[in-house]
């Protein structure tokens, strides 16, 4: 497969473990990034892209689909942005 090394990373930023404030989930979602940025050799902008994007498209799967869950999606997105 040839594509975007950075898009793999959307799946793990946009799964957090349950969080209770949008403060909290921005400190994750930072946290994530520069981690995988760094262990990886992306840029952070690059890979915190790549995350709202796919959480964007996760929320709007979800909200097709008539799921609920569309909603932690967007937060995750808005955390990354």
């Amino acid at each position: 497969m040839v594509g975007e090394p950075a898009y793999e990373t959307g799946a793990l930023l946009r799964n957090p473990p349950p969080w209770r404030t949008r403060s909290e989930l921005v400190r994750m979602m930072t946290r994530r990034v520069d981690l995988l940025a760094e262990a990886l050799g992306f840029e952070c902008e690059r890979t915190a892209g790549w995350g709202l994007a796919q959480a964007v498209l996760s929320a709007w799967w979800s909200y097709e689909d008539h799921e609920r869950c569309w909603e932690e999606s967007i937060a995750c997105a808005e955390a990354l942005r």
